[in-house]
């Protein structure tokens, strides 16, 4: 199962901003792990979205438990799980 991980800031851009270092330390570490294919900044500004790889909804849910915009309480998440019926040859 792939997910959507949206998340919202929760408090304001400088606040954030003060724990993006070490979001972007965890981001890169899932993203080598093959846990997360793809994440970004949404349109708004107002948080972003990260897109997993195959992996299971508890380990979704533990991903979204370990990064330090939650631990710090800067953002919150919600998550859509769905069946990759159809995907690119590049998608694992």
């Amino acid at each position: 199962m792939y997910h959507v991980l949206q998340l919202t800031y929760t408090q304001p851009i400088e606040v954030v901003d003060g724990v993006r270092p070490a979001h972007l330390e965890w981001l890169d570490a899932e993203i080598a792990a093959g846990n997360i294919l793809i994440s970004g900044r949404n349109e708004a500004g107002t948080g972003g979205v990260l897109i997993t790889g195959d992996i299971a909804a508890e380990d979704a849910e533990a991903l979204i438990a370990a990064d330090p915009y939650t631990t710090a309480g800067v953002a919150e998440y919600a998550r859509t799980g769905f069946n990759a019926g159809r995907k690119a040859d590049i998608i694992p």
